[in-house]
């Protein structure tokens, strides 16, 4: 296997992963457990 096989393989292979893992992400979203984030209330003090 040549070196810029390997290269666009490695790139495929992580690129697949990266979706994949994003993919599942969303589908096992649980709206109900989120806090929104209109209701935390950090004020700049509490943040520095």
């Amino acid at each position: 296997m040549t070196g810029i096989k390997r290269t666009l393989l490695v790139i495929a292979a992580f690129v697949t992963l990266a979706l994949g893992s994003f993919i599942y992400f969303i589908a096992n979203w649980d709206a109900s457990r989120a806090e929104s984030i209109g209701k935390t209330n950090l004020s700049i003090r509490e943040a520095a």
